[in-house]
């Protein structure tokens, strides 16, 4: 299995989304999931920000690209095709204010790019082309936003993530979710985490039966 392993959080080795993305590549391989891991650090190696050329090339069909135009689309145009060549994509970050990190929003800005994630067919349909990818997010928070609690309404980071990624034709994406993992007691902490430490565990099983 080629996984494409994305990480987002500032906290280096601080992170609990980062130390949860290791617990699962170590799931996965107890399970016997050969891996060839292609890892990308979006605090280290941040994708350029949208601007006015980036915008004014993407429109611009193919076909009728200038050599520069190919050029500010050159590191975008890579992003994808990591993308689209990975069979599973994991995906880590914390919540930043009910949504996700910056360079986040950055990355999901290069890779949503038509003749590439997705395509237009004849009638005008919008087709995802990320059809295949197993895909699991890694979520921390830093409160509890479990259904029934006080804040699950304030929770935009996993709509977002399912419209963006459901544009390009991911389906029925796993998520887990460590949450309270800031502003609560350290043993609630502990618990989110072991929490998460299952389910992941769960998801890993499930990858492994899939693809074995």
């Amino acid at each position: 299995m080629k996984l494409l392993h994305v990480d987002a959080s500032p906290k280096g080795e601080r992170s609990n989304s980062r130390a949860l993305a290791r617990h699962f590549i170590a799931c996965l391989r107890e399970q016997n999931v050969e891996l060839e891991i292609d890892y990308l650090d979006l605090v280290q190696h941040p994708p350029k920000p949208v601007d006015e050329s980036f915008t004014v090339a993407t429109y611009t069909p193919s076909a009728q690209r200038t050599e520069a135009m190919e050029q500010t689309l050159a590191s975008s145009t890579a992003l994808c095709r990591r993308v689209l060549d990975a069979d599973a994509l994991l995906f880590a970050m914390p919540m930043h204010n009910f949504s996700y990190p910056s360079v986040f929003k950055a990355f999901i800005d290069n890779i949503i790019r038509a003749e590439l994630t997705y395509v237009v067919d004849s009638g005008g349909q919008y087709i995802g082309q990320l059809g295949k990818q197993k895909t699991l997010f890694i979520t921390t928070r830093g409160t509890d936003m479990r259904e029934g609690m006080p804040l699950a309404h304030m929770d935009a980071l996993t709509p977002s993530l399912n419209a963006a990624f459901g544009f390009i034709g991911v389906r029925e994406p796993s998520f887990v979710n460590a949450q309270p993992v800031q502003f609560a007691a350290a043993e609630e902490r502990e618990k989110a985490l072991e929490r998460a430490r299952i389910e992941l565990l769960e998801v890993a099983r499930k990858w492994a039966a899939e693809t074995l």
